[in-house]
């Protein structure tokens, strides 16, 4: 059986991560007498159920949401955001049309995997889902691209290419699936495979997003000037808030904020994090298996216990010093803090 996860780097990348110039922001965002803050995402989320290819969600109490809602029975204080993708039609993270994926120029225009109907997948097709998940406490909904497919190579990153306008097209597609399913229009978004381009950020701010994520880093020790250097775009910091992005009259620029941290990292580094005034971003996948494709971070029973005894050691460690927020919440207070604060310094 071939083996691979879909969190510790697809291949192959892009030759080249964008470099992003942004201002990094240290503890003075935190609300008085928090040292760190705690942030649960959950990737991947769709209907699909476990009569189709791959249970993301559809089975609603009976499938992997099950996990994220005894995490947020057992630790009430618990936030999630669950990044949905709008209208889900992956089914292979990998080209399975290997003849074509061979054809020079050809291979990098026409898609190399099946794809789902246009509209299969669509959120607001599924409105038992959406009301499941809107009924779970503390959870909030974000986009995760919108089709989470492109043509090339690279399966599953839609904004590799693009332009900002047609970065913008899409994000208002989004956004109006988002609002037509009730969902309210997103404050944030995040593009599948780290794939966060400037284009991209141009076209967030223009359609009124106010944070993103992009950049994941498992493996950089935890400092004020560690920057990611895992995946996605470079020179934004690894554990801090960081405003990219140009300066959008009335509401300045986006905060980003890093992954740092998923089921192979162990509880030191949690403590690093906060322990120096960090975010720290707990990734998951909704889906652990999809057909030979393992995820190491994927909602099961394993990462589930692990998550409820980090929680745990957590809140016996730093009691009620650290912040479990949103990530929503993060972003409007870091978007708050004035750029002439000591605890700001330039990124990288």
């Amino acid at each position: 059986m071939m083996s691979f996860s879909l969190t510790d780097g697809y291949r192959p990348r892009p030759p080249e991560r964008p470099l992003l110039d942004g201002l990094v922001l240290k503890r003075s965002w935190l609300p008085p007498g928090k040292r760190g803050a705690v942030v649960f995402t959950v990737d991947d989320v769709h209907p699909a159920k476990s009569t189709d290819l791959c249970e993301a969600g559809g089975d609603l109490d009976k499938g992997a949401l099950r996990h994220v809602a005894w995490l947020l029975e057992k630790h009430p204080e618990l936030k999630v955001t669950l990044f949905a993708t709008p209208d889900w039609r992956q089914i292979s993270p990998f080209p399975t049309r290997r003849l074509l994926a061979k054809v020079p120029i050809l291979s990098e225009h026409l898609p190399l995997a099946p794809m789902l109907p246009k509209g299969t997948m669509r959120l607001d097709r599924h409105p038992e889902f959406v009301r499941y998940v809107k009924s779970l406490p503390h959870t909030d909904l974000a986009p995760h691209g919108l089709h989470h497919v492109s043509a090339g190579r690279r399966i599953g990153p839609e904004f590799q290419r693009l332009s900002s306008e047609e970065c913008r097209r899409i994000l208002l597609e989004v956004i109006a699936i988002f609002e037509s399913a009730g969902l309210g229009h997103p404050a944030g978004f995040l593009p599948p495979f780290w794939d966060l381009t400037p284009p991209l950020i141009d076209a967030c701010l223009e359609v009124g997003m106010r944070w993103v994520g992009g950049a994941r880093d498992l493996l950089t020790a935890p400092s004020d000037d560690a920057t990611a250097n895992m995946n996605g775009p470079r020179g934004v910091s690894m554990m801090h808030p960081t405003l990219i992005g140009p300066t959008i009259a009335g509401r300045g620029r986006l905060v980003h904020l890093t992954a740092n941290f998923q089921a192979t990292s162990d509880v030191d580094r949690a403590f690093a994090i906060l322990d120096q005034g960090g975010v720290l971003s707990v990734k998951a996948h909704i889906v652990k298996r999809q057909g030979a494709n393992v995820a190491l971070d994927g909602m099961d029973e394993v990462y589930r216990a692990y998550l409820d005894a980090l929680f745990r050691l957590i809140k016996e460690r730093y009691g009620s010093s650290v912040w479990f927020a949103s990530t929503d919440e993060i972003a409007t207070r870091a978007g708050q803090t004035k750029v002439h604060d000591e605890a700001c310094l330039q990124a990288i």
